[in-house]
């Protein structure tokens, strides 16, 4: 590390002014603060000082979404070679998952970073972070089998209107990673409804053998309870893409159809600790996203008159985007609410509106994103009205106090 911080300081004065490559200081910073914590502070005005930086934030919160990413993938090649019958190995799996996620996120940072660096360039600005999480988050949370074109589109549109527009990171009011997925949901619906899922083979990769086709679809568990006639979640029992019964364990561990991230409730949970070990994520948001969640489910339940409104709380925790939406979307701090009792009513109220559209909403049995991004919209109007009733409190004992003087 030495030998590249020496070296990191011989080529820095040709990018700082008066240097033959000082239009490129952005980019220099961006990568010299990536490798170091840069070693500068404020000069001005009042501020909180931390060793760690947000760089160093964004990179716990990829460590802490690897292990979803991995089971993710791994997932993708189980239910590739489940779906053309073949038998093969843990490695051949994951390594089958790897190449089919492994475009979609250099596209999403090839596309987002190009246009953060381009932006931080005519600005003669530091280059945001912010988009080292948002990244990796937008791949995971969306159908293996996106066009990449699609994946491009959606990234430009959410980091141009979604984060550049409000002045870049730290001012945006919306998660950009799920702008990006509500552009491709509202834009081609039929690619987004987490209905379908096709299960990519062989052949789309070019690689020979057998007799192969060009790929399989079928419904996410989500989708199949939302479309069934079933009068009571009794009677009902979901089914793997090729028609296998699917456990309870299968959930949990992510053995079942849906986007990378979302599958394994346990690589999810690990990534909650994560978050919370490192005061990184807010455990009351992620606490109160699952409360809301459990009341919303059971006063549905208690009114139950199809298969998903009798759906078990548990159920609706373990299938779509629910556990992964609370603990890495609903605790992004910029969208957020900042306050620690704006936290648990943000979080409660993301819970109950993502078990209501998911219930009354059969064409879009997944809720979890609309519900995050329209409290992102309220998130800043709850914490206004928890400081405002803190405010008012002091001053009324102030009163009571100078009162009894």
């Amino acid at each position: 590390m030495k030998a590249l911080r020496k070296y990191l300081d011989k080529i820095k004065p040709n990018f700082e002014e008066g240097g033959k490559l000082h239009w490129l200081y952005s980019t220099y910073d961006a990568f010299e603060t990536f490798l170091f914590v840069p070693n500068t502070t404020s000069k001005s005005g009042v501020h909180i000082h931390d060793a760690r930086d947000s760089k160093r934030t964004m990179i716990i919160v990829i460590i802490a979404l690897i292990p979803a990413l991995l089971l993710g993938m791994y997932n993708v090649g189980l239910q590739h070679y489940m779906s053309i019958g073949v038998e093969a190995g843990w490695l051949t799996k994951f390594f089958y998952g790897l190449l089919a996620l492994l475009p979609q996120i250099i596209v999403s940072y090839v596309v987002g970073l190009g246009i953060e660096f381009a932006v931080a360039q005519v600005k003669k600005e530091e280059v945001a972070e912010g988009f080292l999480v948002s990244g990796m988050l937008i791949p995971m949370i969306l159908p293996i089998d996106t066009p990449l074109w699609m994946i491009a589109v959606a990234t430009a549109f959410a980091v141009v209107f979604a984060k550049e527009v409000f002045g870049g990171t730290g001012y945006n009011i919306f998660n950009v990673a799920l702008i990006a997925r509500a552009f491709l949901f509202f834009s081609y619906p039929s690619k987004m409804s987490g209905a379908e899922v096709w299960v990519r083979t062989r052949a789309s990769f070019g690689m020979g053998g057998g007799n192969v086709v060009d790929g399989f679809s079928g419904a996410t568990p989500l989708g199949q309870i939302a479309t069934t006639d079933a009068a009571s979640f009794g009677e009902f029992t979901f089914h793997g893409i090729t028609g296998q019964s699917l456990s309870i364990a299968d959930m949990f561990w992510g053995f079942i159809p849906g986007s990378v991230g979302e599958v394994s409730t346990i690589a999810i949970l690990i990534g909650a600790v994560i978050l919370i070990a490192t005061g990184v994520g807010s455990w009351r948001t992620m606490l109160s996203v699952f409360i809301g969640g459990g009341v919303g489910a059971l006063l549905v339940n208690a009114f139950a008159q199809n298969a998903l409104m009798g759906m078990p709380v548990y159920y609706h925790f373990l299938l779509g985007g629910f556990a992964f939406g609370a603990v890495f979307m609903a605790t992004d701090p910029v969208t957020s609410a900042r306050t620690l009792k704006g936290q648990w009513i943000y979080g409660f109220l993301i819970g109950i509106m993502a078990i209501t559209i998911r219930v009354f909403n059969p064409g879009y049995p997944e809720g979890m994103m609309l519900a995050i991004l329209l409290m992102n919209a309220f998130a800043p109007l709850i914490d206004f009205y928890v400081v405002d009733a803190n405010i008012k409190r002091r001053m009324k004992r102030a009163s009571a106090v100078k009162t009894e003087q």
